[in-house]
């Protein structure tokens, strides 16, 4: 592997994002989060501004909102400061990264959090009904069971054929992606109130965005879509301000989330579609920029053994490391032709949101 910033190694990417934001001239911060690493080691969501503190215009680059997903976003954050960009901001434009902003997922090669919640199906109002999701309820048994073996992984491989044929592939992605608030120890797991990494972004956008106009976000993502496509998600329907603010700025190919045209269903609680509330003096357009790795079953059934794993095996023994081996190979391509891929486009996004910003002064 070449000299690079993408790395599959939680300690190591957070020390050369803090050297590499020290080295842009970044004001650091650092949020220690209550658990620890697999190796005991502290955990932690770290801050890095680079501009004027009152600036009108911000762009907020997140990392690890799934957790094992950060190799890509802490990369493509560390390559933005290595490259200097940050000499080419307009006056009047500022940089907020966040970075690992699950960081027990990302340490743990998991993409949720520490209890097990996904943290972009945690934006929901808890004092309201929760969402349903009757197509999860019916494979609840069959996607996360209690034990992992031949006949649990058959019986699972018939039933979603049968809940294909009877209501078709792009229903039963939502049904096992959309979110579901029922089953603890399943996957796409919104959970029952508001976690720390929610609680903490929250604190921190609206902390530190309080005297901008206009601001701009980028959430990175990996594991839907083709090998190294980054395609840009809109947290918004078609036709609406932010879409088409998006859309003028990062192109035709931001496409609205759960619409036909893109690789994610349809899903409740993500951040990025709560966060104009969280921010309402502020005109605010994000995307989440999601990179294709491998199959979309490779990724379903590396989620299904990890749900195993952490309800029911043994993290730490030969089987658990295997699993994190398989969970970090179907959110992070070890090649550098991927990790090209996600940097050229990583860094075209950045520019295109920064031009955007400016022109929005």
């Amino acid at each position: 592997m070449t000299n690079t910033a993408f790395v599959p190694s939680y300690p190591i990417a957070r020390a050369r994002f803090l050297a590499a934001a020290k080295g842009a001239g970044a004001a650091l911060d650092s949020i220690p989060h209550p658990g620890r690493g697999p190796d005991n080691g502290a955990l932690a969501t770290d801050l890095a501004w680079i501009g004027p503190k009152d600036a009108p215009a911000v762009l907020v680059m997140v990392s690890a909102t799934h957790g094992v997903e950060g190799h890509c976003g802490s990369g493509a954050q560390s390559a933005w400061l290595e490259r200097n960009e940050a000499a080419l901001l307009p006056a009047g434009v500022a940089v907020l990264m966040v970075h690992a902003i699950n960081p027990h997922g990302f340490a743990w090669s998991r993409r949720v959090n520490e209890d097990n919640v996904d943290l972009n199906r945690n934006w929901i109002d808890f004092t309201a009904p929760l969402p349903e999701n009757p197509g999860y309820d019916a494979l609840a048994d069959v996607i996360a069971p209690s034990t992992w073996d031949t006949a649990q992984q058959e019986a699972y491989r018939a039933a979603v054929a049968a809940y294909t044929a009877n209501h078709g592939a792009a229903a039963l992605m939502k049904a096992i992606s959309g979110g579901q608030y029922r089953h603890p120890g399943g996957i796409f797991y919104g959970g029952t109130a508001p976690v720390w990494s929610r609680r903490t972004l929250t604190a921190v956008l609206q902390e530190r965005l309080g005297n901008a106009a206009h601001v701009g976000i980028i959430d990175f993502h990996t594991g839907l879509g083709p090998s190294g496509y980054g395609e840009p998600i809109v947290s918004a329907p078609r036709g609406s301000a932010v879409a088409d603010r998006a859309l003028a700025r990062h192109g035709l190919t931001a496409i609205p989330v759960g619409g036909p045209e893109s690789a994610s269903a349809e899903l409740s609680g993500d951040w990025l579609g709560a966060a104009p509330a969280l921010l309402p003096n502020a005109e605010v357009t994000g995307i989440a920029l999601e990179f294709g790795t491998v199959s979309t079953g490779a990724v379903i059934d590396a989620l299904r053994a990890d749900a195993w794993l952490h309800g029911h095996g043994d993290p730490m023994s030969p089987e658990g490391q295997a699993i994190r081996a398989r969970m970090l190979a179907a959110f992070y391509t070890d090649s550098d032709h991927w990790r090209g891929m996600v940097e050229g486009q990583s860094l075209i996004a950045a520019r295109q949101a920064v031009a955007g910003l400016r022109q929005a002064l």
